[in-house]
């Protein structure tokens, strides 16, 4: 059987793999702790999950609806924009698709033609690379300086050619928590005018900042730089709803329409009931959201300061949002003998029974990805094995 090179060049998703393989140990009856899966270990809220057993209920969940989502959930997303970011988008400005990741990977079919480049900031989200690569366009990827995980207009500008389209911005980043500041944007949003390069505002941890921390969106800059950005986010981290897959798309009209075709062809509509979920979490109470960033607040905070007393093991900052830590474990892995960073999460696994992801994921192989999306006891019992492993090594 022939195989479309484009596929064959394709990697899998590290943290999907390791995750994977974390679940068959924990099934075995192996006592693993498993940081490698950005899910939140919270449930749903009740009012969510409330919402859509009435619109089951109501039949309201049993047929197609639009393929880019029902109107009330679309105008629903565009009036809390418009309402945070002095916008005035519709409906139409609104693609409701099957999760985030769908989202981001609807927006490089529509954009990204074949031999386009795409810059993308170091590190990155794992599935960036690929999305590009599937829509026929290059990646090209831009490291910050070696004392920051944030990329400047100077480092952009020194990657851009005449392919370049595009650039991903992912604020609050997985994988490191740090935040854009405002500057920082407007900088990288006047260069991207400038030039015309569409920017690509990944804020699916928008809401999720810590420590009187402050998330800016490309969408509070100046006209210019709005009408020159795609946003995508979603439901499934701040709402703990990643088994509902919902994402959105926010864009020009033209842009969301000739998404709609796109996506018109490849899923159709998500599932109706998970729009009637997330309609409830858009216009509902956010208390739930309040409350949950509380407990990865305090998490973050314990977590950090442990890792700090591990022998090898650096962060150059404290992360402002998301849930994950991004530390240099260079030194550490140096010590221990191993490898690799791979080596070195791969026996942290079989040997600790702790489970996080290798920096290369991300393109930085000196460093790990732990997730703090899980319970405070069992984050402390994670810390203490590696820090055990790593003492018992050196």
């Amino acid at each position: 059987m022939k195989m479309s090179q484009r596929i064959e060049n394709i990697q899998s998703s590290a943290t999907l793999a390791l995750s994977t393989k974390a679940n068959e140990l924990k099934q075995a009856g192996v006592d693993i702790i498993n940081l490698s899966v950005g899910e939140p270990d919270f449930p749903t809220p009740q009012h969510i999950k409330d919402a859509a057993i009435q619109a089951i209920n109501n039949n309201q969940s049993d047929r197609y609806t639009p393929a880019l989502g029902i109107t009330e959930l679309r105008q629903a997303i565009a009036n809390e924009l418009n309402q945070q970011y002095q916008t005035a988008f519709t409906a139409k400005n609104v693609a409701v698709t099957v999760g985030g990741k769908f989202s981001l990977y609807a927006v490089t079919q529509a954009l990204v033609n074949a031999g386009d480049e795409v810059l993308i900031p170091l590190p990155y989200w794992v599935s960036y690379e690929e999305q590009v690569k599937l829509a026929g366009g290059k990646p090209v990827f831009v490291a910050a300086a070696p004392d920051s995980l944030k990329v400047t207009v100077e480092q952009l500008e020194a990657a851009r050619t005449n392919k370049t389209i595009a650039v991903i911005i992912n604020s609050p980043q997985n994988p490191s928590g740090l935040i854009y500041s405002e500057d920082e944007l407007i900088a990288i949003g006047n260069w991207a005018v400038k030039n015309d390069i569409i920017l690509i505002a990944d804020d699916m941890y928008g809401k999720l900042v810590y420590n009187g921390n402050r998330f800016v969106s490309l969408l509070d800059l100046s006209d210019e730089i709005k009408q020159q950005t795609i946003l995508v986010s979603g439901f499934s981290k701040t709402y703990a709803m990643t088994g509902w897959r919902v994402g959105y798309t926010v864009a020009n009209t033209e842009f969301i329409a000739r998404l709609g075709a796109f996506v018109g062809h490849a899923t159709s509509n998500l599932a109706a009931v998970s729009q009637y979920a997330a309609l409830a979490a858009v216009t509902g109470s956010q208390d739930c959201v309040e409350q949950m960033k509380e407990q990865y607040e305090k998490r973050l905070n314990t977590v950090f300061d442990l890792l700090t007393t591990i022998p090898g093991v650096s962060l150059l900052e404290k992360p402002q949002g998301a849930f994950y830590l991004f530390p240099n474990v260079k030194q550490a892995v140096a010590m221990t003998g191993y490898a690799s960073t791979e080596e070195f999460a791969n026996a942290l696994l079989t040997t600790a029974h702790v489970a996080v992801v290798p920096g290369s994921a991300f393109g930085m192989p000196d460093h790990i990805r732990l997730s703090y999306a899980t319970d405070l006891a069992s984050l402390k019992e994670a810390i203490s094995r590696i820090k055990k492993f790593i003492e018992d090594r050196i």
